[in-house]
């Protein structure tokens, strides 16, 4: 997508990447579906981690999923195969050159993808040219501000705001799912609606501890360890403090809290 994926390929992210699907399925997919017939297009499908439930929640809808990433695509299809998916072609594709026409899909599908891109205005205008009229899009994003927890740590919140400067320095917006409803209507989107989603986490939710907090958000951030303190961000004493805080919050008396934000709209005729 002429961007920089901060988080890496590596296989642990793909791991990372499946975990946080499998965890956060009904909080934001349970009000996501497609008609049958209808054609829709993931754009940054990734390893395939959304794109599983999106075809197995519409199995009558046609999917076309993309991504930049040939290795990332060929592990698509790999997961594809074998969850036995039979609505689902992927293609290896650049965001700012996909090699549709216009007005070829009836709904489009992107999930934290535009935090990685520095025209995320521009990218949702290509794909409003190529929804047919009427059709929808729906946006997911994340905000590494809305994380807060117990017990609350300096440290923590130092080793996300790496993450955030980071992200920010290779033109993304770890910030973005704040942005949505703005980026959206600027893009020409018409009834755009967006709603947060959070995730709340305490030692009553034992699946969310491990799945999010543990496996998602704290792996993620554990992830850019060395790229961090490599480029000055931090010292590696107080980012490893930052972890180990963050790992001290799936403890029984722990509490994490993230939001993401979801937003749908429509492509209506313009007079």
């Amino acid at each position: 997508m002429g961007e920089t994926y901060v988080h890496g390929y590596h296989p642990r992210e793909t791991e990372r990447l499946q975990d946080q699907a499998g965890t956060l399925v009904d909080l934001l997919h349970a009000d996501t579906a497609y008609p049958g017939g209808s054609r829709v297009l993931e754009v940054g499908c990734g390893v395939g981690a959304q794109t599983a439930t999106l075809a197995q929640r519409s199995p009558d809808a046609r999917f076309t999923s993309v991504d930049v990433a040939a290795d990332s695509i060929a592990e698509a299809r790999r997961r594809a195969g074998w969850a036995g998916l039979t609505n689902v072609e992927f293609l290896q594709a650049d965001i700012f050159a996909l090699p549709f026409n216009t007005e070829s899909f009836d709904h489009v599908f992107v999930c934290f993808v535009l935090e990685h891109l520095s025209r995320p205005v521009a990218a949702l205008a290509i794909l409003r040219r190529l929804l047919r009229p009427y059709g929808t899009i729906t946006v997911v994003e994340g905000d590494h501000g809305s994380t807060y927890f117990y017990p609350d740590s300096l440290a923590a919140h130092a080793a996300i705001q790496c993450q955030v400067k980071m992200q920010r320095e290779s033109g993304g917006n770890a910030l973005i799912g704040r942005q949505l409803f703005p980026l959206m209507v600027e893009a020409g989107f018409d009834a755009v609606r967006v709603s947060p989603r959070m995730v709340y986490v305490d030692s009553s939710r034992p699946d969310l501890v491990d799945g999010f907090t543990r496996k998602t958000f704290t792996a993620m951030i554990e992830g850019i360890r060395d790229p961090a303190i490599a480029a000055g961000l931090i010292e590696a004493e107080r980012f490893d403090a930052g972890v180990q805080d963050l790992h001290r919050t799936t403890e029984a008396d722990g509490v994490f809290c993230y939001t993401f934000f979801k937003g749908v709209g429509e492509k209506r005729p313009r007079a």
